[in-house]
């Protein structure tokens, strides 16, 4: 089965408990449990990780260079500052998803701006913990394709 990798960035471990009102009640273990659940029955493996340093990001994201075929990517503030998570996913050959919890067009100016965006095949922001579903479900039709 391919295997796609979900990477979330920094204060995501917080998912759940911080600002529910902008990011909603589940944890990400809960879009853990919905995503590797989904995957199985679109028959792909899913492994999620966190990190809330850029640099064990990166390193994920080289690390799945060789062992995932797609990246779902949730890179937080990093959205909006990381060149080299850029560079890490231009390095990357499958196909890579973007996810924002919430519509960060609708937030803060500088939000609106994503380095991550100009690699990835698609973006889904405000669809809650849902988005990482419909990243899911999207990129079992990318690998399809493939």
């Amino acid at each position: 089965m391919p295997t796609i990798h979900i990477l979330n960035g920094p204060n995501l471990n917080l998912l759940g408990h911080r600002q529910p009102e902008i990011y909603g009640r589940e944890t990400l273990d809960d879009v853990r449990a919905a995503c590797v659940a989904l995957g199985a029955t679109l028959g792909l493996t899913v492994d999620l990780f966190q990190s809330n340093h850029e640099g064990v990001i990166l390193d994920q994201i080289h690390a799945a260079r060789h062992a995932a075929q797609g990246i779902v990517i949730n890179p937080g503030a990093y959205t909006h500052t990381s060149v080299a998570i850029l560079d890490a996913l231009n390095a990357f050959e499958g196909p890579v998803i973007e996810v924002h919890i919430s519509n960060v067009h609708k937030r803060e100016a500088f939000r609106h701006h994503s380095y991550v965006s100009l690699r990835a095949e698609g973006v889904i922001a405000g669809l809650g913990t849902e988005g990482y579903q419909a990243a899911v479900r999207r990129m079992a039709t990318l690998l399809a394709r493939a």
